[in-house]
């Protein structure tokens, strides 16, 4: 599952800026395969005609950044 891959093997930092969730992940996350899927993901969520807003977090977007 990966949602258990990420949350036990990769170290992270949260934070709300403007209208976005910004998550960081650090360290070896090239292991896990999602930095393709997930790097710039509203704009690819936009492009495929779904709204990158997430209702049931106050209509914030996330953004996830790999370092």
């Amino acid at each position: 599952m990966l949602s258990k891959k990420v949350l036990t093997n990769t170290e992270g930092d949260v934070r709300i800026k403007d209208d976005k969730i910004i998550v960081t992940l650090y360290g070896d996350h090239e292991t896990l395969g999602i930095k393709d899927k997930y790097h710039n993901i509203s704009p690819q969520l936009e492009n495929q005609n779904i709204p990158p807003k997430i209702p049931w977090l106050n209509d914030y977007k996330l953004d996830f950044r790999f370092k």
